[in-house]
């Protein structure tokens, strides 16, 4: 992960106007890697609500494979590794909520 100091260092005013944040920065960073710039936001929500060291290694598995969709790879990861459903993660709108049943 990159220091604060790092990321401005390297930001470019006239670039990165919309970037005001480290894990925007990280949310680029996941669509570029992954060769899937449309899909920006979707990375740069992840960034924000999966913890990072997750999301770096399912980026690792996906960077070491020669796969032709590399998100589709990644997204596929993270669902196999079970970090939608323990993190409550949803593609739309809010986070779940998991409600307990009662037992009387």
């Amino acid at each position: 992960m990159k220091s604060i100091s790092d990321v401005l260092n390297t930001f470019d005013p006239l670039e990165d106007k919309y970037i005001s944040r480290e894990y925007q920065s990280y949310g680029v960073y996941l669509a570029e890697k992954l060769e899937d710039t449309k899909r920006k936001g979707l990375y740069i929500k992840m960034s924000r609500d999966l913890p990072r060291v997750v999301l770096t290694q399912a980026l690792r598995f996906v960077v070491d494979s020669k796969a032709r969709s590399k998100g589709a790879l990644f997204m596929w990861k993270l669902k196999e590794m079970g970090v939608f459903e323990k993190y409550g993660f949803t593609m739309r709108g809010k986070k779940k909520v998991i409600k307990k049943k009662q037992v009387i």
